[in-house]
C-alpha cells in the first residue's frame, strides 16, 4: 500500500458559512487568522501545500449579495465577485462588455469555470491570472468593504504584489464595477492548452489607448500610448522599463519581447471589436 502523503492534507481549520455579507464580515473582524474562501480554486491548493494555514475559512458562498451580474441604463457592468466564470460566460447581461466573458472563457479548463469566481481570482493577485491587467485596461473599480464600511479603489491602485491587494485584513471584495464599452482586445501567448500564460495583454481603446500586461511583474503593468498604431503601442512597452521574470518558460528578454507582441495584437483586436 502506497504512503499517504501528510504533506498534502489539510491542517485541522474551523469552517464558517455565514449566510449574509455583515457575518462574513464579523467573522473576518473576529479571527486575526481567518481567510475567505471563493471558489477554492487557489487557496485550497495552498493549504495542502502548507503554504497557507488560516484558523478559520469563511465560506462566501451562502451570500446572495456576492453573486450575480447586472447590468444599468448607461451599460455599465456589476459584478458580484462570487460570480462563477461559467455564469459570466453565459450571462446575456455580461455580453454588454464582450471582453469579459471572453476571457473567462480562456481560463484553465471547464472544471475549473465552473467552481472558480472572479472575485477569488482578482483578490488572489497571482501575476498569471487573466483578470487582473483586463479589469486594469478597462477601467473597472473594485468595492471594498469592512464593518467600518466601503471604499471605492481604481482597479490599477488595487494589486499591491504577488498574493497581496488593497483589501486589508477583515475586508472583502464585494462589488466589481466595469464601465461600458466595447472596443477590447486580449492577446497571449499560453503554456499548451488551458494553461497559464507566458505573457498576456489586455487593451481598450474606449476614451484612449490603455493596455495593460500580465506575467512581466508582480503586478499589472499598464502603458497608456499615445495612440493605437503598432509601432506607438510597441514603443510604449518598451519605455515602460520592464523587469520580467526568467523561468522555465521564456527568458526574460523573451518576455519583454513578447510584451510588445501581445500589446500590439490586444490593441489590433480592440480595433476591430469598436
Amino acid at each position: 500500500m502506497a504512503a499517504y502523503d501528510h504533506a498534502m492534507l489539510l491542517s485541522e481549520v474551523a469552517y464558517a458559512r455565514p449566510a449574509t455579507l455583515e457575518q462574513a464580515l464579523e467573522l473576518l473582524a473576529e479571527h486575526t487568522g481567518a481567510r475567505a474562501l471563493a471558489g477554492g480554486q487557489t487557496l485550497l491548493n495552498v493549504m495542502k501545500a502548507r503554504a497557507a494555514a488560516p484558523d478559520v475559512l469563511v465560506d462566501l458562498s451562502g451570500i446572495p449579495e456576492l453573486k450575480g451580474i447586472e447590468l444599468g441604463a448607461d451599460g455599465t457592468l456589476e459584478l458580484g465577485p462570487m460570480t462563477t466564470y461559467t455564469e459570466l460566460i453565459a450571462s446575456s447581461e455580461a455580453r454588454a462588455r464582450p471582453i469579459v466573458g471572453e476571457v473567462c472563457a480562456q481560463i484553465a479548463d471547464v472544471q475549473v469555470r465552473n467552481r472558480g469566481t472572479i472575485g477569488g481570482n482578482v483578490c488572489a493577485s497571482d501575476p498569471t491570472n487573466h483578470l487582473p491587467p483586463l479589469l486594469v485596461a478597462v477601467g473597472a473599480e473594485f468595492t471594498v468593504s469592512g464593518t467600518g464600511g466601503e471604499r471605492t479603489v481604481p482597479a490599477e491602485e488595487f494589486f499591491l504584489g504577488v498574493y497581496m491587494t488593497a483589501a486589508g485584513p477583515g475586508e472583502l471584495l464585494t462589488k466589481i464595477t466595469v464601465p461600458a464599452g466595447r472596443s477590447d482586445g486580449f492577446a497571449s501567448v499560453p503554456i499548451g492548452v488551458d494553461g497559464t500564460c507566458i505573457v498576456n495583454a489586455a487593451a481598450s481603446l474606449n476614451g484612449g489607448v490603455r493596455v495593460a500586461l500580465g506575467c512581466v511583474g508582480a503586478t499589472p503593468v499598464l502603458v497608456e500610448p499615445a495612440t493605437a498604431d503598432s509601432e506607438a503601442v510597441r514603443g510604449a512597452v518598451r519605455d515602460a522599463g520592464l523587469e520580467p521574470p526568467s523561468d522555465v518558460h521564456a527568458s526574460a528578454d523573451y518576455r519583454r519581447h513578447l510584451a510588445e507582441v501581445v500589446a500590439a495584437r490586444a490593441v489590433e483586436q480592440a480595433g476591430k471589436a469598436g
